[in-house]
């Protein structure tokens, strides 16, 4: 267990009484997680000081950081984080000096494999980002998708289109090759999807709230969301931002807020329709084998509480 200044939240090892890692990349949105104290062990798909930077400044640095891989699980080239969304820096064109904390040395997929072994069926992965580290796991662990507790990940869209193009949505998009490994390797999957973090809205009434409030972080969290705040209202025409990150940690926190059906999950891997994820809901006998026939079932979030969700994080933001 990890201790903490002054949580918002507890942990969730203490909440759920098994440990509890979260595997990222970085945007605006991650920022407002890292005040909400929820993971003893963060890992960083890519750019790694940008998250340090996160604990340094929420006060959390006692929470180790690995480094994950920098390039695809098939060598390419990975995607960098979208200036037009989150800012040439990541954090809303704010250019913070960097951090001093360091990173362990030792790569993601090792790291989780060392944990998953120590633990086995106890560590539950909180995926906010393409799902790399934790593919090459299951390449360099064959027994890794049964020693894994849970891998609950941001990623897909499921029934609606992407926020790439209209097929794909972003971390999937980020590495296709992995998600399709990590969905069809047998282990417990609870992907949430845009389908359902577009439900969830942080309004520019909230973010005002967040502003006049003594909450320690409000202040700051209201000038790094500029340019997060913008990217919506020209890209959705939506007054708010929609709360991916949030909605992925709260529903391993609280899955009660959401609800979920379960089928398999291929991802399109090449061509117009890259990254696109394909779920099949086993409805149906088809007269011959498909590339979904015989792989295992995952979950995927249809429906939440998104009332719920924000209400919970307006309340820790607003009072931390």
């Amino acid at each position: 267990m990890v201790q903490s200044i002054y949580p918002l939240f507890q942990s969730l090892s203490d909440l759920t009484g098994f440990p509890v890692k979260s595997l990222c990349d970085f945007g605006v949105e991650g920022h407002i997680m890292s005040h909400l104290s929820f993971v003893p062990i963060i890992l960083l798909s890519c750019e790694l000081h940008f998250y340090v930077l996160q604990l340094e400044v929420a006060g959390r640095t006692y929470i180790p950081v690995v480094e994950g891989s920098h390039i695809t699980i098939t060598k390419g080239t990975k995607l960098r984080i979208a200036s037009f969304v989150h800012g040439s820096d990541g954090l809303g064109n704010q250019n913070f000096p960097p951090p001093r904390s360091k990173k362990i040395d030792q790569s993601a997929a090792d790291f989780l494999i060392e944990k998953a072994n120590k633990y086995p069926g106890e560590v539950t992965v909180v995926a906010l980002g393409p799902l790399t580290n934790i593919a090459m796991a299951m390449q360099l662990d064959p027994e890794f998708s049964q020693k894994i507790g849970q891998v609950i990940l941001l990623g897909g869209a499921f029934a609606v289109n992407g926020n790439v193009n209209p097929a794909a949505e972003a971390n999937i998009y980020g590495d296709p090759d992995a998600a399709d490994i990590v969905f069809t390797s047998g282990a417990d999957i609870l992907a949430v999807g845009i389908n359902v973090t577009h439900q969830v809205v942080l309004t520019d009434i909230d973010r005002v709230k967040l502003s006049k409030s003594n909450g320690r972080f409000s202040q700051y969290l209201d000038q790094i969301l500029d340019v997060y705040f913008t990217y919506h209202h020209k890209a959705y025409n939506i007054k708010g931002v929609y709360l991916h990150d949030p909605t992925c940690i709260i529903a391993a926190i609280n899955p009660s807020l959401i609800t979920f059906t379960e089928g398999v999950v291929r991802v399109q891997t090449a061509g117009i329709m890259r990254g696109l994820t394909l779920f099949y809901n086993k409805q149906k006998r088809f007269a011959e084998v498909t590339e979904w026939s015989d792989k295992p079932s995952v979950k995927v979030a249809v429906t939440v509480d998104a009332p719920a969700v924000i209400s919970l994080l307006m309340e820790r933001l607003m009072n931390f």
